[in-house]
């Protein structure tokens, strides 16, 4: 994870650009859990929101604040992506905007996330792990 070039304090986000980035991160590994068809999903969102947890600078600020503003709804994986993957892409677009530093620390930040995610299974990610993977980077990448 990237260093910041300036502090939390110094980018202003509206509560709206905090609610995106953390339905962004917490839905990519929410997507992860519901892809996951091993049945360890909560191990899977377990390691994927610890990961999110350790996030520093901006990012990790916004991650952690306590709030009710994450909507992750979905009765199928195929209508959490439809939400999360253009939060990604958004996320990305804005923090590009405002600081690129913490844009790539916000990549990679999800990027750990996921990866702790699916390496909960031994011998590595399983296929669809490794697809899921595949459609957030794309949507991380996307901007």
């Amino acid at each position: 994870m990237t260093q910041s070039s300036t502090s939390p304090e110094t980018i202003t986000l509206t509560d709206h650009d905090k609610a995106t980035l953390r339905n962004a991160a917490y839905g990519a590994v929410s997507l992860m859990a519901a892809a996951d068809a091993t049945g360890k999903p909560g191990k899977v969102a377990v390691n994927g929101s610890i990961a999110l947890s350790s996030a520093t600078g901006l990012v990790g600020h916004v991650l952690a604040a306590k709030s009710k503003d994450i909507k992750l709804d979905g009765k199928s994986v195929a209508e959490l992506a439809d939400h999360v993957l253009p939060a990604l892409t958004a996320a990305m677009g804005l923090l590009k905007k405002l600081d690129s530093f913490e844009a790539d620390n916000f990549r990679g930040t999800v990027l750990v996330a996921i990866e702790a995610a699916a390496g909960t299974h031994p011998g590595g990610a399983s296929p669809i792990l490794a697809e899921m993977t595949r459609k957030i980077t794309a949507a991380l990448d996307a901007v």
